[in-house]
């Protein structure tokens, strides 16, 4: 039996580091185009790769040559024009296209849960959910037009031990090991979907060079629905501390740090609940198996061993104070 001969391009992701290696595992003939550019993420064993920068289509065209892969994916893609170059480079040069879209793109708030593929895409408080919508509608229409065989791939919010899902990332980690109080939005009881990167692979993997995606869409979380109370909980259990959480208004706090709105107001601040069905349909033994107790442990561990990315932000320290004195705290 022929091996799949799939291109990545970037590998080094959260996301793609995570599919490349369970591409190898099973057995993909794995090739990945990328800058060269170092990363805290290697890429697997048994992969190719190839240097190309593919926002230089000239260079990425010297780099592919003429080769021809049964299926593409874009882990890179966040602009229609990213997409369109994709399109114009790929078109009669693979047999399934994958663009990385975001659950973020779904209708923000939703009005009705759970959240499925055919919820509608609307996102008006983040701009990169909008660029998201923008290529999703670019593919739609290279599909029915001329029959680009698209896949758009929608995750939700997918970390490593690398990604601390916080609002303040170490900031709020270093303030947890302080004994300090920490700043959750709301009243930390909206649901929020985690989903390990190694969970997401093995059905990402799954849909590869499959017919029935073509002309289709996706998203792919973990089932596990968690409160942020219970999610800012589990980082403090894995730092062996015991949480203090202040509640905050999200418009509160985003009127203090205005970089937050896309975050916040156009993402974490709502409650989400993914019905998986559609992606389990074709890939039927997909089962997260992850709990984020166990990804908060590995998140912890591995800071505690790389200082050098313990970074504090003092400017959203200060703001976190002056929020937490507001409150009366």
């Amino acid at each position: 039996m022929t091996s799949l001969k799939v291109l990545f391009i970037g590998g080094t992701g959260i996301i793609s580091s995570a599919c490349g290696a369970r591409a190898v595992e099973s057995g993909v003939d794995l090739t990945i185009l990328n800058r060269g550019s170092t990363s805290i993420r290697p890429v697997p064993d048994g992969a190719e790769v190839i240097q190309g920068d593919i926002r230089d289509p000239e260079s990425a065209r010297a780099a592919l040559g003429d080769r021809e892969f049964d299926v593409v994916v874009d882990f890179v893609a966040f602009t229609p024009d990213h997409v369109q170059t994709d399109v114009d480079l790929f078109t009669g040069r693979t047999g399934q296209y994958v663009f990385i879209s975001s659950a973020s793109a779904y209708q923000t708030p939703p009005a009705r849960l759970p959240i499925v593929e055919s919820t509608p895409l609307r996102n008006p408080r983040w701009e990169y959910s909008r660029n998201k919508i923008a290529c999703e509608n670019l593919l739609v229409e290279a599909y029915r037009t001329n029959g680009f065989p698209a896949t758009i791939v929608r995750p939700s919010h997918t970390y490593d031990r690398t990604a601390i899902p916080l609002t303040g990332g170490w900031t709020d980690l270093d303030r947890m090991r302080r004994g300090a109080p920490v700043v959750v939005h709301g009243d930390g009881t909206s649901l929020w979907a985690l989903t390990h990167h190694v969970d997401f692979a093995k059905a990402f993997v799954g849909l590869l060079g499959q017919p029935a995606a073509v002309g289709d869409s996706f998203h792919i979380t973990s089932d596990e629905s968690l409160t942020w109370n219970q999610i800012y909980t589990a980082m403090a259990t894995a730092l062996g501390v015991e949480a203090k959480l202040v509640h905050v208004a999200s418009d509160t706090i985003v009127a203090a740090e205005p970089s937050l709105e896309g975050a916040l107001l156009g993402d974490k601040a709502h409650s989400v609940i993914f019905d998986n069905s559609k992606v389990k349909a074709l890939v039927p033994d997909y089962v997260a198996t992850i709990p984020f107790s166990a990804g908060a442990r590995e998140i912890v561990e591995w800071h505690d061993a790389h200082p050098e990315r313990q970074t504090v932000n003092d400017d959203l320290n200060a703001t976190f104070d002056k929020l937490i004195a507001a409150a009366g705290q």
